[in-house]
C-alpha cells in the first residue's frame, strides 16, 4: 500500500499511453487498496457514507499526467464539486490533502469558516503544507504561507483552489512500509477532519 521508488519513476514515463499504462497497472491497484480502506475509515469517523474515486485522466489526448490520485468524498457520483480527501503522487513526492479544487460548489462557506478559524489552521503541525493548485507541483509549508491571501484567492478567483495536508519525499520514513504509511495517513486525516467538518455549514461570526 505504500509508494516506492518504482512508483516515483513510473511518473516519469514518457508518452501519454505509456504513462497511463504504468499508472493503471502499477499505481491504481495501490490507490484502490488505500482508497477502500480510507473510505471505510472516513465513513466511521464522519458518520457519513464516503466513496472512493480514482482519477482517470480521461480528457488527456497528448500530454501524460504529471500527477495522479485517489479521492474520497461523500458523493458516489463524483468528488470534484465537494470537499474531499486526496492521496496521490508526483514524480518526487506523495501527498495527502484535504482538497477543495476549482469546481467546489460551497467555497464561500469553506472560506468563511476557515477565515473565522484561521488560528486553528495556523496551529497545524509544522510539517503540514499548502497547495493553491492541484495541477502545479509547488507547495509551501503552512508557517511560510499567507493563509488569508490563499483562502481569499480560492474564494474570489474562479480557478482558485486550496489544499492542506502533508507531502512525503522519496526515502521519507513514512513510506518505508505499509503499516507506517497507513499510520501516517490516519494521523494526517485525523488532524484534517475538524476542517472537513467545517466545510458544510456557515459558522456564526
Amino acid at each position: 500500500m505504500t509508494f516506492t521508488k518504482k512508483d516515483f519513476k513510473a511518473m516519469q514515463t514518457p508518452g501519454l499511453e505509456e504513462r497511463m499504462a504504468v499508472i493503471q497497472t502499477q499505481i491504481q491497484p495501490k490507490f484502490r487498496e488505500i482508497g477502500e480502506s480510507l473510505a471505510t475509515y472516513l465513513s466511521a469517523k464522519t458518520g457519513t457514507d464516503m466513496f472512493l474515486h480514482i482519477a482517470r485522466h480521461a480528457r488527456r489526448s497528448v500530454n501524460p499526467p504529471d500527477s495522479t490520485w485517489l479521492a474520497v468524498a461523500n458523493s458516489k457520483r463524483g468528488y470534484k464539486k465537494h470537499p474531499h480527501f486526496q492521496v496521490g503522487i508526483w514524480d518526487d513526492y506523495v501527498f495527502i490533502w484535504l482538497a477543495y479544487i476549482y469546481e467546489t460548489e460551497n467555497r464561500q462557506i469553506v472560506v468563511h469558516n476557515f477565515l473565522e478559524n484561521l488560528s486553528l489552521l495556523e496551529k497545524l503541525p509544522i510539517n503540514f503544507s499548502i497547495s493553491p493548485d492541484h495541477t502545479e507541483k509547488p507547495t509551501s509549508l503552512i508557517q511560510n504561507t499567507d493563509l488569508k491571501k490563499i483562502l481569499e484567492r480560492f474564494r474570489d478567483v474562479k480557478k482558485g483552489e486550496f489544499m492542506v495536508g502533508r507531502i512525503f519525499k522519496p526515502g521519507d520514513s513514512a513510506l518505508k512500509d505499509d503499516a507506517t504509511f497507513t499510520n501516517e495517513l490516519e494521523k494526517t486525516i485525523d488532524l484534517l477532519l475538524p476542517f472537513y467538518d467545517m466545510s458544510f455549514e456557515m459558522q456564526e461570526i
